[in-house]
């Protein structure tokens, strides 16, 4: 099912809507030449905020970590958290609107210290 500028995927609702209009155009090229949902929409928001705002490598990366009793978001190399929360779940319900925000990469651990995945190359 082609998606539109008022039906797309819960993982596009956070993006700015000039990538969210790429990433719906991009997405559905995607399905119509045989790729499955998800990597659609895996590749389709890489390639949108590329096209839309650019190299990647310019871009802030932050990484939920376990610390403590605790998990924090923090910058890469940052000194200090950003947000910090009891579980994991809950700090991603802040972390993830907060990156895509700021146009950032978002790295998420495992408790053992373990990268889990890498989210909005």
């Amino acid at each position: 099912m082609p998606w539109t500028k008022n039906d797309y995927p819960d993982s596009f609702k956070n993006l700015d809507s000039d990538v969210r209009n790429k990433a719906i155009e991009i997405a559905n090229a995607l399905l119509r030449e045989g790729n499955e949902e998800g990597r659609a929409i895996s590749i389709a928001t890489a390639k949108a905020r590329e096209y839309v705002l650019g190299d990647s490598s310019v871009r802030p990366k932050y990484e939920v970590k376990a610390r403590d009793e605790d998990w924090i978001l923090m910058k890469e190399n940052g000194a200090r958290a950003i947000f910090k929360e009891d579980t994991k779940d809950d700090l991603l319900e802040k972390a993830k609107p907060y990156v895509n925000e700021h146009n950032g990469i978002l790295a998420v651990y495992h408790a053992d210290g373990s990268l889990e995945s890498t989210l909005y190359e």
